[in-house]
C-alpha cells in the first residue's frame, strides 16, 4: 500500500473560496460580508442581516421594506405541512420535525423544478419565513397547546416568540433572541454548510441541500452544544432561591470534579477561535439583561462559576453556545428546541452557501486512499 497524506475530516484542507464569511485572525472577529458580527447584532435587525448574507450588501430602506413585506407574507404554517407534523409522534426528535418540514416544503413548493438564482432566492426567503412556524408549533404541540397564528405587525424575532408562547415578549427578551439569531446565522464551511454545498454541487435542489444540512446539524459533534450547556446546568442543579455567589460556588466545585474525571464540558473552546469566541460578549450582555428581567441571578452564578473554573484550570474560553443555552431556557424554550432554533437561523447561511456554490459550481468529489484487501479472484 502506498503511503499517502490523509487529512481526516478534511482538517486543514482548503476546498474552495467563499465571500460570505470569515474569521479575521487579527481581530478574532467573525465577519459577515466584511462586517463584524457583533456590530451587526448590536445595530441591525435579523431581516437586514439575512438580506446582507444573500445579496452581499445591507438593504436600502426600500429594499428592506420589500424584503420585510415578503417575509411576513410567508409566515403561515401550510395546513398540509401541519397535517404532516401532526402525524409525527410527540416523541419525535424536534430536529427530525425540522428535517421533515424542509423536505415537505420543497416537495410542495410551486417552483420546485426551478434552480436559477432568482428562484433559489425565492425558495430561501420562503424557508426563512416559514421555519419559525414549524419550530414554534412543534414545541406547543408537545405541551398539548394549539397553534398560534403569526402577526404581521411584529418583526421576525418578536413574531417567533409570539408564535411560540402566545404573548408579546419584553423588549430585552426580543433583543436577546434577535442577537442569538444573528450570531448563529453563518459560520463558513462548518459541517452542515459543507454538507449543503456537497449536495448542491450535484445540481440537486435547494430544499434537498437544506434538508441534508439539517441532518448534519442534528449530530452531537456539530449542533446541540447549547442543549448540552443546559444539561450541565441541570446536572449541577438550578435552584432559583439561592444567591448568585452560592450558585457560582456549586458550579465551580462541579467543574473541578468534571475536569478531574477528564469529562468533556460542552460550551467551551472552538476549533476556529484561538483567543475566545468574539460572539460571546454581546450574547453574554443579552443574557445578563434577560436574567435581570426574570430575576434569575442564580443562572448567572452557575454561568460565571463554570466559566471562571474552566479558565483557571485550562485557560479555555466559552463559545457562543454557552450564553445562548441559558438565554433560551429563560425565554421558555424547551431544551430539545434549542437546536431547531439554530436551524431557523442557519437557514440564512446554508442557502447563501448553496447559491454561492451554484454560481461557480464544481462537483465535490474527493478521493480516498484504499487500505483494504488487494485484488483477488474467485476460485474456479
Amino acid at each position: 500500500m502506498i503511503e499517502q497524506d490523509i487529512h481526516k475530516g478534511l482538517a486543514g484542507v482548503v476546498v474552495d473560496y467563499t465571500a460570505i464569511s470569515k474569521v479575521n485572525p487579527d481581530s478574532n472577529s467573525l465577519l459577515y460580508r466584511g462586517y463584524p458580527v457583533q456590530e451587526l447584532a448590536a445595530r441591525c435587525s435579523f431581516e437586514e442581516v439575512a438580506f446582507l448574507l444573500w445579496h452581499s450588501e445591507l438593504p436600502t430602506p426600500e429594499e428592506l421594506a420589500e424584503f420585510t413585506h415578503r417575509e411576513r407574507a410567508g409566515r403561515h404554517l401550510d395546513p398540509a405541512l401541519k397535517t404532516v407534523i401532526d402525524s409525527l409522534p410527540v416523541t419525535t426528535h424536534p430536529m427530525d420535525v425540522c428535517r421533515t418540514a424542509a423536505s415537505v416544503m420543497g416537495a410542495r413548493h410551486p417552483l420546485a423544478g426551478g434552480s436559477s438564482r432568482e428562484v433559489n432566492l425565492i425558495k430561501a426567503l420562503d424557508l426563512f419565513a416559514a421555519m419559525p412556524a414549524v419550530v414554534a408549533y412543534d414545541q406547543r404541540r408537545r405541551h398539548g397547546q394549539d397553534q398560534v397564528a403569526p402577526r404581521n405587525d411584529l418583526d421576525y424575532s418578536a413574531n417567533f416568540l409570539w408564535m411560540t408562547f402566545g404573548n408579546e415578549a419584553a423588549p430585552e427578551v426580543v433583543e436577546a433572541f434577535k442577537v442569538s439569531m444573528i450570531l448563529y446565522a453563518e459560520h463558513s464551511f462548518n459541517a452542515s454548510t459543507f454538507t449543503g454545498r456537497v449536495i448542491a454541487s450535484t445540481l440537486s435542489d435547494l430544499h434537498s441541500a437544506v434538508t441534508g444540512a439539517i441532518g448534519a446539524l442534528k449530530g452531537s459533534l456539530h449542533g446541540g452544544a447549547n442543549e448540552a450547556v443546559m444539561h450541565t446546568f441541570d446536572e449541577i442543579g438550578i435552584q432559583p432561591e439561592e444567591s448568585r455567589d452560592q450558585a457560582a460556588a456549586r458550579a465551580a466545585a462541579w467543574m473541578g470534579d468534571a475536569l478531574a474525571r477528564k469529562n468533556k464540558v460542552m460550551g467551551f473552546g472552538h476549533r476556529v477561535y484561538k483567543n475566545g469566541d468574539s460572539r460571546v460578549p454581546i450574547m453574554k450582555t443579552a443574557l445578563d439583561k434577560i436574567a435581570a428581567h426574570y430575576g434569575r441571578s442564580e443562572l448567572l452564578g452557575l454561568y460565571e462559576g463554570l466559566e471562571i473554573a474552566m479558565d483557571e484550570a485550562k485557560g479555555i474560553k466559552p463559545n457562543v453556545d454557552y450564553p445562548v443555552g441559558p438565554a433560551y431556557h429563560l425565554m421558555g424554550f424547551d431544551t430539545p428546541t434549542f437546536t431547531p432554533l439554530f436551524v431557523a437561523s442557519r437557514i440564512i447561511g446554508w442557502t447563501a452557501h448553496i447559491m454561492e456554490q451554484l454560481d461557480a459550481n464544481s462537483l465535490i468529489r474527493p478521493l480516498a486512499a484504499y487500505n483494504g484487501i488487494e485484488e483477488r479472484h474467485l476460485r474456479e
